[in-house]
């Protein structure tokens, strides 16, 4: 078939607004200052363009304009779910499949969209009938598979709060999350097969079971990987298989804008992890502003025709969130359940691009470390498929560096060109990227017209480069990805339209051209409408806006160029990022200090710019007690069963003393400033401290890392 046009949508937005309101726009910085200014005009028309309904009419846009507490669009309802479904019709008449799911072993499903709803509504129906309603949590403990997929659609379809991590995570650290939410059903997979190996899971599932009292229902996902069934599990699968009249009638519940959809974790340097609660409205009116930036279509549409939507992710990621948000846009989402870096024994970093070839994936999108080992491993794309389809790379979890955007764009260089050699491409090829109708010929207005629209490459066979940085906390993008505009290896092209992104200095001063903390100065509609059991918002408040009131800060670095153009630097405090996944520091030192012979503990991780993450402990052992082999394996081991083998340290150095405050507080991000680079007498200050002494061994540390070569 001939390639789609693939016109931008966030150009077909635009179109929109000028035939619709009458607003047009000398170019991208003009667009957003316009979002971000007049909040109410702004998110009205993202409502209208994602085509909401609401059998109630919402009284304004903005009711309170504050942060946190903004009231959104009083009155309207909604449902998540029901905006998935709206697809059926259309994409089965076209069709297009609703999920392609495959795994290491091979296995593919593919679910119609007809299949899809019918799922759905027969496990809300057994959920239904198993006494849940709306505001009850439902926990899932499953792995990226499509019944991951189904059950938060259908716990969505009721009006019950969703939450799910991974099976790679350990038993206490599921544990920790779940015990907080009282969750009334657990939905658990018995096994997993990852990295090539068969884990058995009914342990931990029991475990779990064990560790929430609240749970009066337990539903299994029956795999061969476990040993042993679990005696008070129901089977999942017969839960979604009823076909019948009721399923057929089944609709999705109309719910308050502002009801909880799921809860999502992020953990801080203190406490348990943050139980983070979204709303259905506000999570799909962000997820269609920033799927403008992304530019994923319906795979029935005739401009996104064929359309396949990837971004490998964990269930415990909200990456995932994203990946499902794709059938919300009506794209057929293809999902990987597996190690992207093929089997432990026998590393492939090739697994993922095969997966992504054998199933004609039109967005690609993983974490900024995947194509970084990908470079390192010497992968080359051309040898892995017909990967000619790929029209989009997708990266963020932690910043991209300019060698590995470069390596992956000349990559998808070598491929469009063997691709157009063979002459055997049906698939969007680089012109397809930017094509736009006859009646809009000409270059598209960019940040400053035709110069920077020749800049952009309009046309010119390079693959979009969608390099974006957000949050599990409000499970979006504040800077992200714009076809029309200027790509920077290393950068992100733009500010995301409705997200008033500042960088701001010490003294809360906005700045441009220079390093500073990512601040939001304006409400979103995606920020959490709560944290789940937080007495007076009192973490919330302390989370995102202790250091300037009434302001949203992330706990990134960010430099805001005069063009527009953004660079994340890394975390701006002491939260570990290992490969987009993030974990608390508190979660570690309980895992650690957990053993006799540890009496204190530290960790950094020191990602910044593209780095690798190099993530160091420090231990204070007992009196007597030398680190060993044995005890650094003991260390790893507390951590990988505690936690999971991703926040195992890169390297373990025993120490007289872990500095701290005079208040006793640890001072990790000091620590890790010194260990950058940054000179001792800038990062802290040895008054405040209670044995300033304790830092003389880390300024040593930092004098070895940061030595100049030879």
């Amino acid at each position: 078939m001939p390639a789609p046009p693939f016109v931008p949508r966030i150009r077909l937005y635009q179109d929109w607004l000028e035939a619709t309101r009458g607003l047009r726009f000398d170019g991208y910085d003009a667009l957003w200052r316009w979002s971000v200014t007049d909040l109410d005009a702004f998110w009205q028309s993202i409502w209208e363009h994602a085509e909401l309904q609401s059998p109630t009419p919402h009284t304004t846009v903005l009711a309170d304009d504050r942060m946190p507490g903004a009231v959104w669009f009083p009155g309207a309802q909604v449902n998540y779910t029901r905006q998935v479904l709206r697809h059926v019709a259309a994409a089965d008449a076209a069709g297009v499949p609703a999920i392609v799911s495959d795994d290491e072993q091979g296995r593919v499903r593919e679910l119609s969209w007809p299949e899809l709803r019918r799922q759905v509504a027969s496990l809300a129906l057994t959920l239904r009938d198993l006494g849940v309603v709306p505001g009850d949590r439902v926990a899932a403990y499953l792995p990226n598979v499509p019944e991951a997929i189904v059950c938060l659609l259908a716990c969505a379809a009721l009006g019950a709060v969703w939450s799910v991590c991974a099976p790679d995570m350990g038993t206490s650290a599921v544990a920790d999350r779940f015990r907080q939410i009282e969750p009334k059903v657990l939905i658990a997979v018995d096994g997993v097969f990852y990295a090539g190996r068969a884990m058995d899971r009914s342990a931990t599932v029991q475990e779990l079971r064990a560790a929430l009292p609240t749970v009066e229902h337990l539903l299994v996902l029956e795999t061969p990987f476990a040993t042993k069934r679990i005696a008070d599990g129901r089977p999942l699968v017969p839960a979604t298989a009823r076909n019948d009249a009721e399923t057929d009638a089944f609709e999705p519940a109309w719910l308050p804008f502002d009801h909880p959809l799921w809860i999502v974790y992020s953990s801080g340097t203190t406490g348990l992890p943050k139980p983070i609660v979204h709303g259905h409205g506000g999570i799909l009116l962000t997820l269609h502003a920033v799927g403008l930036h992304n530019d994923v279509g319906a795979s029935y549409d005739p401009n996104h025709r064929g359309e396949r939507f990837h971004w490998y992710s964990s269930t415990g990621w909200v990456m995932w969130n994203t990946q499902v948000g794709g059938l919300v846009c009506g794209a057929t989402a293809c999902i990987f359940d597996g190690n992207p870096g093929g089997p432990k024994d026998a590393p492939d970093w090739s697994t993922l691009w095969r997966f992504a070839a054998r199933h004609r994936v039109t967005f690609f999108g993983a974490g900024a470390a995947f194509y970084s080992q990908c470079m390192k491993a010497g992968v080359v794309l051309r040898d892995c498929g017909d990967l000619s389809r790929v029209r989009a790379l997708g990266s963020t979890g932690s910043p991209l560096s300019e060698e590995v955007q470069r390596w992956g764009s000349e990559q998808m260089a070598q491929v469009y060109a063997a691709a157009a050699e063979a002459g055997a491409s049906a698939a969007p090829l680089p012109e397809g990227r930017s094509a736009r109708p006859p009646e809009a010929a000409g270059p598209p207005p960019g940040r400053g017209g035709a110069e920077d629209a020749q800049r952009a490459g309009w046309g010119a066979g390079e693959v979009f480069w969608c390099n974006i940085s957000g949050g599990t906390d409000f499970a979006g993008a504040f800077v992200g990805g714009h076809r029309e505009l200027p790509q920077v290896p290393g950068q992100m092209q733009c500010r995301q339209i409705g997200h008033a992104v500042e960088a701001w200095d010490a003294q809360g001063r906005p700045v441009q051209d220079a390093v500073g903390e990512l601040v939001c100065t304006r409400p979103i509609p995606s920020m959490p409408l709560y944290f789940w059991n937080d007495a007076g918002n009192a973490r919330y408040l302390s989370s995102y806006f202790d250091t300037y009131p009434g302001v949203w800060r992330h706990g990134d670095w960010i430099r805001i160029g005069a063009d527009g153009g953004c660079t994340i630097y890394g975390r701006s405090d002491a939260t570990i990022n290992r490969h987009g996944l993030r974990m608390g520091t508190s979660e570690i030192y309980r895992a650690v200090e957990a053993l006799p012979e540890v009496l204190d503990s530290m960790v950094v991780d020191l990602e910044y710019l593209g780095r690798d993450s190099w993530m160091p402990l420090f231990v204070v052992l007992r009196e007597g007690l030398v680190l060993d082999d044995a005890l650094q394996q003991k260390i790893a081991g507390a951590i990988r069963a505690a936690l999971s083998p991703r926040f195992v340290p890169d390297a373990v150095y025993q120490v007289r003393a872990i500095p701290r405050t005079l208040t006793g507080k640890k001072q990790e991000l000091p620590v890790k400033k010194l260990l950058l680079g940054q000179p001792p007498e800038k990062v802290v200050n040895r008054a405040a401290m209670a044995d300033p002494d304790s830092l003389d061994w880390y300024v040593e540390l930092a004098k070895e890392r940061n030595a100049p070569p030879g």
